[in-house]
């Protein structure tokens, strides 16, 4: 798919590792909410994490997440998904 690394992917796309709490979080609110994202991993996915850490200035901040819209959430709490879901 193209548009994994992209500020204005298709779909909603999450980049994350596998043992971060904060992604765990973000990833219980898309499933209670039925919100339909991809997860994209970054071990061992030189891509994926060259694109995180140039959104973020040069930090592997995870999750990243990017919305079709342009907007960008990076280490989002629970308050923070729910206000930007309300006004989508």
């Amino acid at each position: 798919m193209n548009d994994l690394y992209t500020t204005a992917p298709a779909q909603i796309v999450m980049y994350t590792t596998e043992y971060c709490s904060d992604c765990i979080r973000v990833k219980k609110f898309f499933e209670a909410n039925n919100i339909t994202h991809l997860r994209v991993r970054l071990e061992g996915n030189a891509e994926a994490t060259d694109f995180v850490t140039k959104i973020n200035n040069g930090y592997i901040s995870v999750p990243t997440i990017i919305f079709p819209d342009g907007s960008v959430l990076v280490e989002p709490g629970w308050e923070e998904l729910k206000v930007k879901f309300s006004n989508s």
